[in-house]
């Protein structure tokens, strides 16, 4: 992107424009229709085909859904992928030990040859989309009810995905978007070798931790790099020493041209979910119920994890990405009920429903068609309203609660083959074979003291605040032999199962036996609590079809009456496109926040005594020489900065690209004032942070040495370029500051 000569741009600093967030995650395969004008005047120079083309090397090629909940891109020839460190994570973890701590000390791989394989990692990228709407629906006899029309949607869309993956090795989705008013399918491809390169240490990578999450001004250097591999003809293959790094369609060129007030940028990603057509009935129940049900859980595990892992440094490790996983989501949850009632946006989902509502009645077509929407969407939350805080007591309680309840499920299909009169022992060694890594895996990072006093702690949650009625028989039984004593109830549970004890597990598993499984506590426990739950769902099928079908008449109704409007379709991780500027914003009165961050705000955060804002030594030395390299902006190394994109939960990792394909940041968390976001967008508020490629770019380089990464990369460099031929065409900069650093800088 040109940028303005020095003069003007010292002003832009001073006279930030007031910018409003462009609303909307964008199909990429409709952006020439719906899009590419506005795009071009805010300052893109691509064409569509240059972002999104099937026949034609393009950005989409570049951008990868990122295991099952990021987004990641490639930034070199090499098959290198730039995302998150809390994307990477998991992963980062799983290779650390107290002697080889890479949450701590940070990891770089200096050749191919020291990057680490990540068993069940996988990336995908989009091969095309196809609008499939006429498919599913024009299909459709009239007149159906509605779970029959939901179940002939289905098997269309299974036909479809069988037909169009037919003779290859490609994956097909079918997406149902705008409540069911229209099908899109994604053919993706898949590949499984990818491999740790590198990752800053949490002192970088997570710098600020759960304090600064969602927050701005945020000084977090939030990334990881890892590389996929194919075989030596170039197709996905699993891991094997004799593969290769990637040769991908496309890559991104990274910038050190920096980003400055009113800048166009896009973030191309997989956007997990958003509810932006939610209800007033909805928002309701989750600010009632769901929302202060699933903090409160959450606020206990983490209470838990937290005093085990501050007495054991084995413990810490263990349960890093656990613990984050655990808190990301509680702190979003909080957030999520402040925004929504700091903007009062019940109310204005009341004033849409009731607009929508006038429209339809002042036509009787209109009131056959969509007279009912409404009132089946409020009668439906009505009859599950009774059920929401059972439904997240099983969630975060029981299906997330003690790590032995998921653990015990891998044994079901055991159990299903040993259940017959004449039982496959063929069949029963290989699901034992398929198991046996998992059982490896899931003692390496388990603790048995934390889990079952998390397993106490969440029973008697359960039962203090589930209704009685449904809660398991088993469990009640349970609840009235310990006389509500849990932590006796779980210490038993624990001393007479297998399932917190490897050798057990693995003994069990040399001669597998139906009845000590079903008799065990655990197993026999999860199965009380799964057929409960879902026995209850079932129940509720009723009420959820009749909330669908309000919904889909709901959103067929709402696009009638606002024709003119340009709508788009909730996030529902599926490649997304957002577009808008950089900018900062004005929170509250008196306050105004600047676009960016600097090194200096790091040190002014720095405090030894708080893990969470611990600063490395040599990022400190590194600052006091002012040693940032070709990466600084003036005098400055910036750390992060802010854009107007409409981002969510899946967009972690996603690039940040300039008007002509450059990357120039890695989007990374929104923040606080608009965690309103996945419900109502508010474009004077909303924000993306991320972290500045230069950033990333100096710690690979000056401070972890790691030249190897930033010599694959293809660099662009025009700021300096530019700067320093108006230097050589201006006399009055010969004597400027400005024009002696950037003459200094291109020698």
């Amino acid at each position: 992107m040109k940028k303005l000569i020095i003069g003007i741009f010292a002003l832009m600093l001073v006279f930030q424009p007031t910018l409003k967030a462009d609303e909307g995650m964008w199909l990429p395969l409709l952006i020439e229709r719906l899009n590419y004008e506005d795009m071009q005047k805010m300052g893109l120079q691509l064409t569509p085909e240059e972002i999104y083309s099937v026949n034609n090397s393009s950005l989409k090629d570049a951008i990868v859904q990122f295991g099952n909940g990021c987004t990641g891109e490639i930034i070199s020839a090499k098959g290198l992928i730039l995302t998150n460190h809390h994307c990477g994570h998991g992963r980062i973890q799983s290779h650390s030990t107290p002697e080889h701590d890479y949450l701590t000390d940070g990891f770089w791989a200096r050749s191919l040859a020291e990057e680490l394989p990540n068993e069940g990692l996988t990336l995908s990228f989009l091969i095309r989309i196809e609008d499939v709407t006429d498919d599913v629906l024009g299909a459709l006899q009239k007149d159906l009810k509605e779970e029959e029309r939901i179940a002939a949607i289905e098997e269309k869309i299974k036909e479809l995905q069988k037909e169009a993956t037919k003779g290859t090795h490609y994956k097909a989705s079918v997406k149902s978007f705008f409540d069911g008013n229209e099908y899109y399918m994604f053919i993706m491809e898949e590949y499984q070798d990818v491999r740790l390169v590198g990752a800053p240490p949490s002192s970088i990578g997570n710098f600020g931790g759960d304090t600064d999450n969602w927050m701005w001004p945020r000084h977090t250097g939030d990334f990881s790099m890892f590389r996929v591999y194919t075989a030596p003809d170039g197709s996905p293959a699993e891991y094997s020493e004799d593969n290769i790094p990637m040769k991908p369609k496309h890559h991104l060129p990274v910038s050190l041209d920096g980003v400055r007030p009113g800048d166009f940028a896009m973030i191309m990603g997989y956007p997990g979910g958003t509810d932006r057509y939610m209800t007033s009935f909805g928002i309701k129940q989750n600010l009632e119920k769901a929302y202060p049900t699933r903090i409160k859980i959450r606020r206990k595990k983490l209470d838990i994890m937290e005093e085990y892992m501050e007495i054991n440094e084995q413990v810490r490790i263990q349960y890093a990405s656990k613990r984050d996983r655990v808190a990301n989501y509680w702190k979003n949850f909080i957030g999520m009920s402040k925004g929504l009632k700091d903007l009062k946006i019940p109310q204005e989902k009341r004033a849409l429903e009731q607009k929508l509502t006038d429209w339809i009645n002042e036509d009787q077509t209109r009131k056959e068609k969509y007279g009912n929407a409404i009132s089946d969407i409020e009668s439906a939350y009505e009859t599950l309203n009774d059920y929401v805080v059972h439904r997240y007591y099983f969630i975060e309680a029981i299906y997330l609660g003690p790590e032995v309840f998921g653990f015990s499920r891998n044994f079901e299909g055991i159990a299903d083959a040993l259940a017959g009169d004449d039982p496959d022992t063929k069949k029963i060694k290989g699901f034992a074979k398929i198991i046996k890594p998992d059982v490896e895996k899931f003692f390496k990072d388990y603790y048995k003291p934390l889990d079952r006093d998390i397993m106490a702690a969440m029973f008697r949650m359960y039962a203090n605040n589930v209704p009685e009625k449904l809660q398991p028989e088993l469990f009640k039984k349970m609840v009235k032999k310990y006389k509500a004593d849990f932590a006796k109830m779980a210490s038993e549970i624990y001393d007479e199962s297998m399932f917190d004890d490897k050798d057990k597990v693995l003994e069990w598993m040399e001669n597998p036996d139906l009845k000590t499984l079903k008799n065990d506590p655990v197993y026999e426990l999860k199965d009380a609590f799964f057929s409960n739950y879902f026995g209850i769902q079932a129940q509720l099928e009723p009420a959820r079809i009749q909330k669908s079908k309000g919904r889909r008449l709901f959103m067929e109704a709402l696009r009638e009456m606002e024709t003119g409007k340009k709508f788009y379709p909730d996030a529902n991780f599926t490649m997304r496109l957002t577009y808008g500027k950089v900018a900062g914003y004005e929170p509250r009165d008196a306050v105004d926040y600047l676009y960016y961050t600097t090194l200096h705000g790091i040190m002014e955060k720095e405090d030894p005594d708080d893990n969470e804002f611990i600063v490395p030594d040599k990022l400190k030395q590194l600052y006091q020489r002012k040693d940032y390299g070709p990466y600084a902006d003036g005098e400055q190394m910036r750390v992060c900065f802010l854009t107007n994109h409409d981002i969510t939960g899946g967009n972690s990792g996603s690039p940040v690209i300039d008007g002509e394909g450059n990357l120039i940041g890695l989007a990374f968390d929104g923040n606080w004032e608009a965690m309103s976001g996945d419900i109502a967008f508010e474009p004077e508020l909303q924000r993306t942070i991320n972290v500045d490629i230069r950033y990333v770019l100096f710690i690979i380089d000056k401070f972890a040495g790691a030249k190897n990464l930033i010599e694959e990369m293809e660099i662009v460099d025009n700021t300096r370029r530019e700067a320093f031929e108006g230097d050589k065409n201006s006399k009055k900069m010969e004597n400027t500051e400005a024009a002696k650093k950037i003459k200094q800088l291109t020698e």
